[in-house]
This record gives C-alpha cells, sequence and structure tokens, in this order.
C-alpha cells in the first residue's frame, strides 16, 4: 500500500470515529453547538483529506499524463479538480 493511503485511511478512521461520536451525540440530545462544533471538525478533517488527494492527484496523475501528451485531459482533470474544491 502507498504511504499516502496508508496515512489516508488512518484519517478516514479517525473521522469515522468522529461521525460515530456525532450520532451519540445527537442521539444522547447533546446540546446544539456542542454537535455543531464537532460537525465543523469532521468538515475539516474531510477537507484535509480531500486536500491530500489533490495534491498527490496534481503532483502525480497529471504530470504522468502531460508527459505522455495527453495534455487536453490533464486539463480537463485540473478544471474538474478546482471547480469541485470550490464547492
Amino acid at each position: 500500500m502507498k504511504p499516502l493511503n496508508t496515512k489516508l485511511l488512518r484519517r478516514l478512521k479517525i473521522i469515522e470515529g468522529q461521525v460515530r461520536g456525532l450520532q451519540e451525540m445527537v442521539t444522547n440530545d447533546v446540546y446544539c453547538i456542542d454537535i455543531i462544533t464537532q460537525t465543523s471538525a469532521v468538515k475539516q478533517a474531510l477537507s484535509g483529506v480531500e486536500d491530500a488527494l489533490m495534491e498527490s492527484h496534481l503532483g502525480t496523475c497529471l504530470v504522468h499524463q502531460i508527459k505522455k501528451g495527453k495534455e487536453s485531459k490533464a486539463v480537463e482533470e485540473m478544471i474538474k479538480v478546482y471547480r469541485l474544491k470550490r464547492r
């Protein structure tokens, strides 16, 4: 397994635990602001995973495409990634 995948899986397992914690908080009728604080933490964690994936893709996959003469496909993917990140 690639080192990046190992790191991402670790992060995703942490996020999975955070989401389970959120479910418990809702079940136990925890104060709304506390739940919102935790949802914000989960969103930030997911954003970190997304950032790592995008950096890897831009730094490896797209570089390989360009080297193989597939510039237009690489540009399309860069634009797609940019648009996805802006959401």
